[in-house]
């Protein structure tokens, strides 16, 4: 508030060359009341300014650039009594008077916005926002003006203003990256945000980096995708909690590269790294099932009826191998299903009778 004070107390001495001459007494009054504005008198300031705003605002162009001043005054010691809403009213007045030139009336206007921010008013600074942009290339305002939107929970229109503001910046600060994804996603633009996502991967990005990516790939319905680069992350070694190990099984299992979720299972199981229990042995034998590795499947298979020894997965192997064309393994499966009081594999042993 205190350099926004500075600015409105200073902008009228500077531009006035360029702008309608005025009278040596309002010139004089004008420096009498900036002069008390410095020196605290702030109500007394008010009143004197509003007063002589509303006595010239209607009169010719030297007039009412005099009453835009005033306006600006009384904005200045506004500003400083902590009532930057009304502060701001005044400048909305001063930049519509005629006599005011197009580059003080958007100096006001930044101003008046930045004020609007100060009370809280976003959907008013929004729209000063977009005022000021449509006469001006601005970057850093283009980036608040999308920042406001996103607050606004006005996804589309930031989304667009996003658009242009990634051409005009070669490089994205942190809170810019963060900004931008949650535009594009809350945008319904989760495609676009994962392309652009992608593009900034590489080996030096950290590990939430990678997760984002992924995330944003699992949103967008490419589980393939995600997988893919969870496991780029993993083999990077940006991944190595147990939660990420088997993150990477189900996005693999989900993604359409079932052998690489069971390649992971079965290297884990031979070092150690996880128990080689029912639970674990059942997803590797389904893993190699859905890659369709016959060999593999079948032998994982029958580990695990070995391991459970019960009727239900000597005969889910056995069925398995039947479908597979594997018949001595499919008899010997269900014969030991039958052994164990299976009816139903018995029906099965009748096939090969």
């Amino acid at each position: 508030m205190k350099r926004l004070l500075i600015l409105l107390l200073s902008v009228w001495s500077f531009s006035a060359q360029a702008s309608p001459a005025l009278p040596g007494d309002i010139i004089a009054d004008l420096n009498a009341l900036q002069s008390q504005l410095q020196e605290g008198e702030l109500s007394s300031v008010v009143e004197r300014a509003t007063a002589q705003a509303e006595r010239l605002a209607s009169g010719n162009q030297s007039d009412q650039w005099a009453s835009a001043l005033y306006q600006q005054l009384a904005a200045g010691a506004l500003a400083r009594q902590d009532q930057p809403a009304a502060a701001a009213d005044r400048l909305a007045i001063a930049r519509g008077l005629d006599g005011v030139d197009s580059a003080q009336a958007a100096r006001w206007l930044r101003e008046e916005a930045s004020l609007r921010r100060a009370a809280d008013q976003h959907d008013q600074v929004i729209e000063l926002l977009r005022e000021w942009l449509t006469n001006q290339q601005d970057i850093d305002t283009t980036w608040q003006l999308i920042r406001l939107l996103a607050q606004q929970e006005h996804w589309e229109e930031a989304a667009d203003w996003l658009e242009q503001a990634l051409d005009e910046t070669p490089e994205l600060n942190e809170a810019q990256q963060t900004l931008a994804l949650a535009v594009y996603r809350n945008a319904g633009q989760g495609d676009q945000a994962l392309g652009w996502l992608l593009d900034g991967l590489s080996a030096q990005s950290d590990a939430a980096d990678w997760r984002q990516a992924a995330g944003l790939a699992q949103q967008a319905g490419q589980a393939g995708v995600a997988a893919g680069l969870w496991e780029t992350a993993w083999q990077l070694g940006k991944l190595t909690e147990q939660e990420d190990f088997w993150l990477l099984i189900q996005l693999h299992l989900a993604g359409g590269t079932p052998a690489r979720a069971a390649e992971h299972l079965e290297r884990a199981l031979n070092e150690g790294d996880i128990v080689r229990d029912e639970t674990h042995q059942r997803l590797l034998a389904n893993a190699w099932r859905q890659a369709k590795d016959v060999e593999k499947a079948l032998n994982a298979w029958k580990a695990l009826a070995l391991h459970t020894q019960t009727a239900a997965d000597w005969r889910a192997y056995g069925q398995l191998a039947y479908a597979w064309g594997e018949d001595e393994q499919a008899k010997q499966a269900f014969a030991r299903a039958s052994s164990l009081g299976d009816k139903e594999a018995e029906q099965w042993l009748v096939s090969f009778n």
